[in-house]
């Protein structure tokens, strides 16, 4: 599904990105913050962002968003499983 939303062009000078990156921000933003709000999990918000949930959670902490105690016990359980 594709979502358009207008954005005024002082905006997108605001930021000195191209169109394409500041997309891709956007996404990435709102999906950091509807993880922060639970609203959305790690792996949905993964997927908003265009990414891998590893990518995603590791990623948190440029936003100053720390993944639930939850999620990092999920992914140390995947990671032991991996290496058996």
């Amino acid at each position: 599904m594709q979502i358009s939303i207008e954005i005024p062009e002082s905006v997108l000078v605001a930021t000195n990105a191209d169109a394409t990156t500041f997309a891709g921000e956007l996404r990435t933003l709102a999906a950091v913050k509807l993880y922060e709000m639970a609203r959305l999990s790690s792996g949905k918000a993964a997927e908003l962002a265009g990414m891998s949930r590893v990518e995603f959670l590791i990623n948190l902490e440029k936003y100053q968003v720390f993944p639930l105690t939850q999620e990092l016990q999920e992914l140390e359980a995947e990671n032991v499983s991996s290496h058996q």
